[in-house]
């Protein structure tokens, strides 16, 4: 055989390799479903397994500083006495409040690195960061609350949480390096943060918020809106819609 017959018959057998093989389609090179397509007959049917789907977990309602369920279902709760539920929507534990909590005191501003902490400090005493206010404070509240009713706060009544809320608003609860009051403050404004913020922040879920207070959230532009001469109530979007 001559040299032109043998490279013919290598090209020829080389097609027909690529060909019944179904790896070249179109001068494409192809492989897996497409090519297990080629050469099938008319009414033959290909079977496979269907794909299996699982929910995404939800990471925003994860615990990121506090470590005892307890001390979190205290927060929940005293949260909750802040920011009750009504007809006009959700409360604080709908709205996911004590997750913004939580997320809020695992990050920097939990230990006040943005302060300055350098003394003198008024009496000699270093004052505490907002974490360890928050902590000794929720679990101060629990301790009052078992001593008093031999109950953890969030298995109390809700005359019996505002009773014990209401003196810790004005002091007459003791605590280490700082006062009640000051917690108290702490946990009323970071609660009320947590039902207004963007729920980029981890509160606000579901933007309960800001659709009771018909607030539209993080658009970018209301030109569509502006000449209107009535009130425009616009869907609610977070700062997340724009990622």
């Amino acid at each position: 055989m001559s040299e032109t017959e043998k490279n013919q018959s290598h090209s020829q057998s080389r097609r027909n390799f690529l060909r019944n093989s179904g790896i070249a389609v179109g001068g494409v090179i192809l492989g897996g479903a497409v090519g297990s397509l080629i050469g099938m007959k008319p009414n033959s049917t290909e079977t496979s397994k269907p794909i299996e789907s699982h929910p995404m977990a939800d990471y925003s309602e994860a615990m990121l500083f506090f470590t005892r369920k307890e001390d979190f279902d205290t927060l929940a709760a005293a949260t909750e006495v802040i920011f009750p539920e009504d007809e006009n929507g959700p409360g604080a534990i709908g709205l996911g409040a004590a997750f913004y909590i939580d997320k809020q005191l695992a990050s920097p501003w939990g230990q006040n690195v943005d302060d300055y902490r350098r003394g003198p400090f008024k009496d000699g005493k270093i004052p505490l960061l907002r974490r360890d206010i928050y902590l000794q404070g929720i679990r101060k509240i629990n301790d009052v609350s078992k001593t008093r009713y031999e109950k953890a706060f969030h298995q109390l009544k809700e005359e019996e949480q505002i009773q014990i809320l209401q003196e810790f608003e004005s002091g007459k609860i003791e605590m280490v390096h700082a006062s009640s009051a000051e917690f108290f403050a702490l946990l009323k404004q970071t609660t009320i943060e947590g039902c207004f913020c963007d729920p980029l922040y981890g509160g606000n879920k579901n933007l309960g918020g800001w659709k009771m207070k018909e607030f539209p959230g993080a658009y970018m532009t209301h030109v569509d809106v502006i000449e209107s001469k009535t009130f425009v109530n616009k869907e609610p979007k977070s700062l997340s819609n724009h990622h």
